[in-house]
């Protein structure tokens, strides 16, 4: 069994650290629980990824932002395990249409079953976090089918790309909003409004966590550009590799200066290996890698400036201070 998340987020505060690491404990107790099955397989399928690990940065939000109301209300640890269910199963059905081999770290479902077992577990979790969320209340129900929706519009937009005339770069920060965005949102959403916090507070928290989330995800954009694969843990140009269209790309591609002429051609589609050093050296020095810093900046502190009208407690400290890790973490 894999060990229990451990809270790893920029907290400022020993004792919020701490009731942080009990209510993890009892997110993870919950969501094994709750993918338990009469069907010796399904049980097996649905617990590949949560046994696999995974920092449950969802959940850990959600719980930070019930600290703004009640955050031992019953109906918290249980939104905790819908948040994460979701994130899982999105997974799943992920891990299948990138034909992906490994996940955290293991073979992905697909990988180790075929899609079509991937595909059902992942629709399996979506299930039983809908029978946990029918004990939180309409309005939580209501909230979970519109974040679901975007989800998938955001997949879709993806797959198909922008439409004749519509503006690539405007597509790209929608769909980055949609398909990571909207379940960080709902991450803080769940957590203010489950323990009773304030309306003005709900509405705060939801859009400081949206923007938190594109934020965290233009960072990946430069990461995948700047990092040193020794300190990041991630191999530097997967993305162009892929031919993913990222944001700082977007930006060379959409440039008519002569002097971007060469890393245009070189961008045009995946970049194959030979040429990865040279595209991710003229990449480095172009001025779309300051761009794209400069929109997560932008992102992040759409999310500060929500977060400074929040009660002045050790969670709004944790949440600022994550949105300076969001910023430092980018390079």
């Amino acid at each position: 069994m894999a060990a229990p998340p451990v809270v790893d987020l920029p907290f400022v505060d020993e004792r919020l650290a701490q009731d942080l690491a009990s209510g993890l404990a009892e997110v993870e107790k919950l969501l094994r629980s709750s993918v338990e099955s009469e069907d010796a397989f399904v049980t097996e399928a649905s617990k590949h990824l949560i046994e696999a690990g995974g920092k449950r940065f969802r959940a850990m939000l959600v719980l930070l932002a019930a600290q703004f109301g009640s955050p031992e209300a019953p109906g918290v640890v249980p939104g905790a395990v819908v948040i994460e269910l979701t994130h899982l199963a999105t997974l799943y059905h992920d891990d299948v249409m990138d034909e992906a081999p490994v996940r955290r770290g293991s073979p992905s479902a697909n990988a180790r079953w075929d899609n079509t077992v991937a595909i059902l577990t992942g629709d399996y979790l979506f299930a039983q976090a809908s029978e946990i969320l029918a004990d939180l209340g309409a309005d939580v129900i209501r909230i979970q089918a519109q974040t679901f929706s975007r989800l998938v519009r955001g997949q879709i937009r993806e797959t198909i790309g922008p439409r004749p005339g519509e503006d690539h770069v405007a597509h790209y920060i929608d769909v980055l909003a949609d398909k990571t965005g909207s379940l960080i949102a709902t991450s803080g959403r769940f957590g203010a409004l489950l323990s009773g916090a304030s309306p003005e507070i709900v509405d705060r928290l939801t859009r400081a966590c949206e923007a938190i989330g594109v934020g965290w995800q233009l960072g990946d954009d430069l990461l995948d550009v700047a990092s040193d694969s020794v300190e990041s843990g991630k191999t530097p140009g997967t993305d162009l590799r892929e031919g993913i269209r990222t944001l700082p790309v977007l930006y060379v591609l959409s440039s008519d200066a002569p002097e971007d002429a060469r890393l245009r051609e070189l961008l045009a589609g995946p970049v194959a290996e030979d040429d990865v050093a040279e595209t991710l050296r003229l990449l480095r020095a172009n001025p779309a890698m300051v761009r794209a810093r400069a929109e997560l900046v932008a992102w992040v502190d759409r999310a500060r400036a929500d977060l400074s009208g929040l009660p002045d407690i050790p969670a709004r400290a944790a949440y600022l201070a994550l949105c300076d890790y969001v910023v430092e973490r980018s390079g």
